[in-house]
């Protein structure tokens, strides 16, 4: 009987709803880890649909590689080739930290949350870089 009155009510833990995920805080490397998942999954879809005729468009003749530069100086088309560019360097980007923490270097929180900001800052100032390249800035 002693037991049952000097027990503490345990915290409960549940998983989030659906509903909740708006109010969710996730940390960097949660955001960064689910970014990672969604460029995986957008280079893969990609693949069959427009990088591969593309890439077979570009290397069949010097006529169709010229019907491909006038497709692809489209403003859709250069948005596109954008995005797909961000996702590339994003994922490589995020799976370069992924490597070194499979191997143990910065797996402390501080070092992670460095790790995760630094691959959000070199992503998209190489994603920049890429964009004033497909834009014709230099």
């Amino acid at each position: 009987m002693a037991e049952a009155t000097t027990s503490r009510q345990r915290p409960e833990f549940r998983n989030i709803h659906v509903s909740d995920i708006s109010k969710y805080r996730l940390p960097l490397a949660g955001r960064l880890s689910i970014l990672h998942r969604i460029t995986g999954a957008m280079l893969f879809l990609a693949l069959p649909v427009v990088l591969l005729p593309l890439f077979e468009k570009s290397l069949t003749s010097e006529l169709s590689f010229e019907a491909y530069r006038e497709i692809a100086s489209g403003p859709i088309v250069k948005l596109i080739l954008l995005v797909l560019s961000w996702g590339y360097l994003h994922h490589m980007c995020a799976g370069v930290r992924y490597l070194l923490l499979d191997l143990h270097v910065g797996i402390d929180k501080e070092s992670s949350r460095k790790s995760a900001a630094a691959v959000f800052a070199v992503s998209i100032a190489l994603t920049v870089l890429v964009a004033l390249k497909i834009f014709g800035v230099f």
